[in-house]
């Protein structure tokens, strides 16, 4: 079973009025990610710094809880804004540019899973469609391999 990615746009929000693509203004990027594996398994991926460390970032410290530490190599540190084990690890950085990232879990038939993700950021660092396009590329190959 193959991965399917699926962008589903990017939302700018103006800060303090104006254009949406000035400095300082918000960012959410969306995408819906099918992967081969059961969420369960997915899981690991998401919210392990080995799993992360795989297709993501290098981790540095993760605390797999509700308002625990996390450090991104070469993204920053920050703190665990949601946990809900097995379906949603959300991790918000003290860097504007890396912001927040979400990870979504929901089952997906018998075998496979939905990862639906959000990237708020503010500014040009954030990220780009494409970046993340092959980051999850990444992430479903990890997922296949045996």
């Amino acid at each position: 079973m193959s991965g399917a990615i699926e962008h589903f746009g990017r939302e700018n929000r103006a800060g303090g009025g104006g254009d949406g693509d000035a400095p300082g203004s918000a960012h959410l990027l969306h995408f819906l990610v099918r992967l081969p594996r059961r969420m369960e398994e997915v899981w690991a991926a998401v919210s392990t710094a080995e799993g992360l460390g795989e297709w993501f970032a290098a981790v540095d410290v993760l605390e797999p809880r509700l308002d625990g530490l996390i450090a991104l190599r070469g993204l920053g540190s920050g703190r665990v804004t949601a946990w809900d084990v097995d379906r949603v690890a959300e991790y918000t950085l003290d860097d504007d540019r890396a912001g927040k990232l979400r990870f979504h879990l929901e089952r997906d038939g018998d075998t496979g899973s939905v990862l639906r993700f959000t990237h708020e950021f503010r500014g040009e660092g954030g990220g780009t469609e494409a970046a993340w396009r092959i980051r999850f590329e990444d992430l479903v190959a990890v997922l296949e391999r045996p």
